[in-house]
């Protein structure tokens, strides 16, 4: 077993492939013609995006979507980097809203908590042991 990837159903994937890119510098490695599904350039473990439909489409159960205005899901999406403040900085002036600011954790990793403009949780960290 491998982990391959995450997909995060959000209300618009280019939009949302857009924001990553102005906040984090992540490039669209994919976004298919529909615009229902999107990958960015994240290295072996890729980070996708697919439309509400498509979710939808995928079970009849049905999804707790992630909201903007409600608290933040129980997951987040973590992006190292040897920068925090910089990196938090740069995702609030895209759009991003401060969920947690910059601080240090006992075991020395610098971390801060933003939520994208579609609400999902994204932790900016450095390297663990650094």
């Amino acid at each position: 077993m491998k982990f391959g990837y995450t997909i995060v159903y959000v209300p618009d994937v280019a939009a949302t492939l857009a924001f990553f890119g102005e906040a984090f510098g992540l490039a669209t490695r994919f976004l298919d013609e529909s615009g229902d599904y999107g990958e960015l350039d994240t290295g072996t473990t890729t980070l996708a995006f697919a439309s509400r439909e498509l979710a939808n489409s995928n079970c009849d159960g049905g999804y707790q979507f992630c909201e903007p205005r409600h608290k933040p899901l129980g997951i987040e999406i973590a992006l190292v980097t040897d920068d925090v403040p910089v990196a938090h900085a740069k995702a609030l002036a895209a759009g991003a809203s401060e969920h947690a600011a910059v601080s240090r954790k006992p075991w020395g990793q610098v971390v801060s908590y933003v939520r994208c403009p579609m609400g999902t949780l994204i932790e900016l960290c450095t390297p663990v042991g650094q």
